[in-house]
């Protein structure tokens, strides 16, 4: 089906800083996986951090947090990304907002494809993959 869908929840920045969502299903087809459906939710630091709260029992900010809900080999899931997360860190590594809102949603998806990040090695992998996506798409 290869549904991805954009949301904004309580915060708004032009859809032109987001990379088109091809770019997304060809990334998945490479890794040899199928997306069903996606919903990349856009919202603030606040937001974000009540999910975190919820569901996670982590009090701390976040910039992303994936819920993965993939069933018979297909990709799906809903990735709540916090645009003032984003903004201060693509001010902090000095790179656009645009590029820092690829590598975070592409973090995400990530997740959704099975990959972790809790062990050191485990995050360089999911690192290496980022920027290989935005060395792609960039």
């Amino acid at each position: 089906m290869n549904t991805i869908k954009y949301f904004f929840e309580d915060v708004t920045f032009s859809k032109n800083r987001i990379l088109p969502k091809y770019k997304f299903v060809n990334f998945s087809k490479k890794m040899k996986k199928k997306i069903e459906s996606i919903s990349f939710i856009f919202c603030s630091d606040e937001y974000l951090q009540k999910l975190n709260i919820k569901y996670l029992k982590h009090e701390d900010l976040t910039d992303v947090i994936t819920f993965e809900y993939n069933e018979r080999g297909l990709i799906l899931g809903d990735i709540f990304i916090s645009s003032e997360r984003v903004k201060e860190n693509s001010k902090k590594y000095k790179v656009s907002f645009k590029e820092e809102l690829a590598r975070v949603m592409i973090h995400g998806l990530l997740h959704l494809m099975g990959y972790k990040d809790k062990k050191k090695n485990e995050t360089l992998i999911m690192r290496r993959l980022e920027n290989k996506f935005i060395k792609e798409n960039i």
